[in-house]
């Protein structure tokens, strides 16, 4: 293949973006590949869930700007682009009985209408691939959820002139994956090899609810980017209203994660080309078309 590779992700709120498939990106971006984040919404109503910025009355009060702010440096660190598709953050609704979503919010809006946006953006960046969530979110946020539903129409819908025909000329992508780094294999790999050399693991619980829960995701892609590890930690503590750099996301040694789990997982839910599973890159069956 002779043009450049093009990938698209696509994203619910900032900070997504740099704790699902962070490393791969940085892979790609170092590869040449041209990278482009789709934010959804700008995470209005996202926590302060760094404790030594919880109170402050600035954030408080500008919190939208202070994670597009975020957005930029983290985007600057993992070399990718960037583009908000301009939706109101859902929140996440708490309680029993869960209260109603808030009025105009992302999850509220109509599926097809709001797909409009991201058809839009995908025939003006022509993405070969595309990685975005699985019908369950990767975990039950609206947002998540709404993510996965505009992403899977704007697939079908981008390169078909017939749809949107105001939203430019029309482009087909050739694969479409769910991000799936938070898996079980992953994390009792990590866990056994914690303690197997003496260390507290941050996993227990995680696999407790794995086991309760009795479901595994099909993993069909895994992504060398173990060297990509630290730019994707940096990326993370970019955004520091949602990460504490003291926290459980780095627990986990840098060394240890790259000798047991050097990969970044993927599920391949849509292709139009010939590919063979397990593949250890998204672009297989297109860099040779």
């Amino acid at each position: 293949m002779t043009e450049q590779l093009r990938l698209m992700a696509v994203h619910a709120h900032p900070d997504d973006e740099s704790s699902k498939g962070a490393a791969t990106m940085a892979k790609y971006v170092s590869e040449g590949v041209d990278v482009l984040v789709a934010t959804c919404t700008g995470g209005e109503r996202g926590s302060i869930l760094n404790p030594k910025l919880q109170g402050d009355p600035y954030i408080e009060a500008n919190i939208h700007e202070v994670r597009a702010k975020e957005m930029a440096e983290a985007r600057d660190i993992l070399g990718v682009k960037q583009e908000w598709l301009g939706f109101v953050d859902s929140g996440l609704p708490e309680g029993d009985p869960l209260p109603p979503l808030p009025e105009g919010c992302f999850a509220l809006q109509d599926v097809d209408e709001a797909a409009g946006r991201l058809v839009k953006l995908i025939r003006e960046f022509r993405p070969h691939v595309i990685t975005t969530y699985d019908e369950n979110g990767g975990y039950p946020h609206p947002d998540h959820i709404m993510t996965h539903k505009i992403s899977m129409v704007a697939f079908e819908a981008a390169g078909d002139p017939e749809r949107y025909p105001e939203a430019g000329e029309p482009w087909q992508p050739q694969k479409l994956y769910y991000n799936q780094g938070f898996n079980r294999p992953r994390t009792l790999a990590l866990h056994e090899a914690l303690l197997a050399r003496g260390l507290d693991s941050p996993y227990g619980e995680w696999l407790e609810r794995w086991e309760q829960m009795g479901r595994e995701r099909t993993l069909t892609t895994y992504v060398p980017c173990g060297d990509f590890f630290e730019i994707r930690d940096k990326a993370l503590i970019a955004h520091a209203t949602q990460i504490d750099p003291d926290g459980g996301w780095f627990r986990v040694p840098l060394d240890l994660q790259r000798e047991v789990w050097p990969t970044e997982e993927y599920e391949l839910a849509k292709s139009l080309v010939a590919t063979s599973l397990p593949e250890d890159d998204l672009f297989a069956g297109i860099r040779n078309n």
